[in-house]
């Protein structure tokens, strides 16, 4: 024993922490936590303590459902990957320069899920490190700078990556964006400057595609190349929108036509949470030359991945770059990202995600036809949003009914949603892969529990009063 340990095998420090009050916790984080780190019901935060599977669990034995946490990709702290991390946590958790078979049978499994010429992997602790490398390696292989984003765009933190994440820099006082990134419009079919049902999904699929080309072609016309395009396979933080069919091959042959490369950001939609496909980008029927993944792949574990085709990564390599990440693939991490794909399989959770998500998705749209509130609902698989709106024709968004609905869901039903979007309206829900169809049922009969107490003190109708099926 080295004197740190306690009763129970806690730790000093963990007995400490254990008896700390809400209002204790609060002071030390004003103390020695900039505030510029937030948190969620920052006026009200839960203590979270403990979490399994689609639950949360606050220090007084609370029980939350969990509808937000796509870190938790396959259920909070699940059996399996809690003893996989643990048991090599055991064994080993070094540098990354030592041989260790994990790494290797990581990306190895991780490949076999790509098309085929995606075949290398380098391995991170986050997504803002993917994306920054992406953005290291496009520049060496095509010796272009200019890069190409879509509007409200989230790729990372990172001094480069908020760079090219317009929802992050939208908000920063007198940033003026680097002359090497262009925004292209946002492909919102509901609220983007091309709109449903004016024009059909395939239509604005070649609208949206067409802003993009017209900013590669400038800049080739202009003398210089792209380097870079960058997309998430469906946008998150830019409020759960879906990119419209047909998007991405032109954009990807304009880019390409203008010397760039293409990159699908994975890191919020992967691991087979849309359900019909293992990865978003598959939809769109591209093969990108480079998809970062990070968040879910690890079930709440540290890691994330760029992967390449062997000839981008060669061009480190005839730089003379030596790439070296001192924790990105350690045996632990890689331990945990094997133990999920097994859970992933095993469990047959890809077309758990597609079910439950129909079932989802369909309740949802029965909702929106009783509440005038609901503007929109949109989703595939477990990845779904819900967009509030004052007036439904005009499409005005409504943050306020949003905010009253998050918090009416937390605090008396005990359901954790949150909200997105360039004007925080949209509702999103990306819960835990586990998560099922009675937990639908029961986030859509609270929300429309709320929403009819918030409207009716508004004194605002509903548009039927009918009742829904399950």
């Amino acid at each position: 024993m080295d004197g740190s340990s306690t009763e129970n095998g806690l730790t000093k420090s963990t007995v400490k922490a254990s008896r700390l009050t809400r209002e204790e916790i609060v002071e030390l984080r004003k103390k020695h936590i900039s505030p510029s780190c937030t948190m969620f019901f920052k006026h009200d935060p839960l203590v979270v303590v403990r979490a399994s599977k689609q639950f949360l669990y606050t220090e007084d034995g609370t029980e939350y459902l969990d509808c937000i946490n796509n870190v938790a990709h396959v259920g909070h702290c699940h059996p399996k990957v809690v003893a996989a991390v643990s048991q090599q946590f055991a064994l080993q958790c070094t540098n990354t320069r030592y041989l260790h078979p994990n790494m290797a049978l990581c990306a190895q499994r991780i490949a076999k899920t790509m098309p085929e010429s995606l075949s290398v992997v380098f391995f991170v602790n986050s997504g803002s490190e993917a994306n920054d490398l992406a953005l290291r390696l496009a520049r060496h292989h095509t010796k272009n700078k200019d890069v190409i984003i879509l509007d409200h765009a989230y790729h990372g933190t990172t001094i480069s990556t908020t760079s090219i994440s317009p929802h992050k820099f939208h908000h920063l006082k007198n940033y003026k964006s680097p002359k090497w990134v262009h925004v292209a419009p946002q492909p919102d079919a509901f609220r983007g400057m091309y709109r449903s049902p004016q024009y059909s999904d395939e239509k604005l699929g070649g609208l949206y595609a067409e802003e993009v080309a017209k900013i590669a072609r400038k800049i080739k016309n202009e003398g210089r190349g792209v380097s870079l395009f960058l997309a998430e396979s469906q946008q998150s933080c830019a409020g759960q929108v879906f990119l419209p069919t047909g998007f991405l091959k032109p954009v990807f042959e304009a880019v390409r036509a203008a010397g760039g490369l293409c990159l699908a950001d994975e890191v919020q939609t992967g691991f087979g949470r849309v359900g019909n496909h293992f990865w978003a980008f598959e939809e769109q029927q591209v093969v990108p030359d480079f998809v970062t993944i990070g968040k879910c792949i690890g079930d709440g574990f540290p890691v994330a991945a760029l992967v390449t085709t062997p000839q981008i990564a060669r061009a480190f390599t005839e730089a003379g770059i030596e790439y070296f990440n001192t924790y990105g693939g350690n045996a632990t991490a890689c331990a945990a990202v094997l133990a999920v794909m097994d859970v992933l399989e095993e469990g047959k959770l890809q077309q758990h995600a597609k079910e439950v998500g129909e079932y989802f998705l369909c309740r949802l749209k029965e909702l929106q036809k009783k509440h005038v509130a609901i503007g929109d609902v949109r989703g595939k698989g477990l990845f779904l949003g819900v967009e509030m709106v004052s007036d439904r024709d005009k499409r005005i968004p409504d943050k306020k009914t949003a905010i009253e609905v998050i918090t009416e869901m937390c605090a008396v039903h005990k359901i954790i949603l949150s909200v997105e979007g360039p004007e925080d309206n949209v509702i999103k829900i990306k819960p835990p892969m586990c998560f099922s169809k009675q937990d639908a049922d029961l986030v859509v009969d609270k929300m429309d529990v709320s929403l009819a107490k918030i409207m009716s003190s508004r004194n605002v109708p509903a548009v039927k009063d009918e009742g829904m099926t399950k």
